[in-house]
């Protein structure tokens, strides 16, 4: 079971690197529960949605990850991602620990944990430097990430329409 699921996790960053979106939902359970700093906790069509969303979006784009290891119930990755973050033209590299619960062969919960200061500093520069350790300043990266999230689900419902 454990190199079941260490596959799984490679296959979704392996997705990741070719940023195809639907082949890393297709790791997700329905019900699956994403949570990290920008985004916090999103649940089912949001997940999916948000990785659709930063694949479309995605600019100067890499991705390396390691680390990768499972067991039974689920596994943990490391991933680096080094983009240029869209709202201010500024580089990232971003180094990002994961990890995952695994039910019926599919991702069920993913956790990303990075330095949510250390990543302002790079993509918004002067105030994240300042403010980016401030509740206040990371409430408003996440109202903004969500906000984008909606707006983008918004748009591809019209598309769609």
């Amino acid at each position: 079971m454990s190199d079941a699921n260490r596959e799984l996790i490679t296959r979704f960053y392996q997705a990741f690197q070719r940023l195809d979106a639907q082949s890393m939902v297709a790791c997700y359970s329905d019900d699956v529960v994403f949570s990290d700093p920008v985004f916090g906790t999103l649940r089912g069509k949001d997940a999916g949605d948000m990785w659709r969303m930063l694949t479309q979006r995605a600019k100067d784009f890499s991705l390396r990850y390691d680390n990768v290891r499972a067991d039974e119930r689920g596994g943990s990755a490391q991933w680096i991602a080094t983009y240029v973050f869209a709202q201010t033209g500024r580089g990232v590299v971003n180094t990002i620990q994961a990890r995952f619960e695994i039910r019926d062969g599919l991702i069920h919960r993913h956790e990303d944990n990075f330095d949510l200061w250390a990543w302002s500093r790079q993509a918004l520069g002067a105030p994240g430097l300042l403010l980016g350790w401030t509740p206040w300043l990371q409430a408003k990266v996440r109202h903004q990430a969500f906000k984008g999230l909606r707006a983008y689900q918004h748009a591809q419902g019209a598309a769609t329409a």
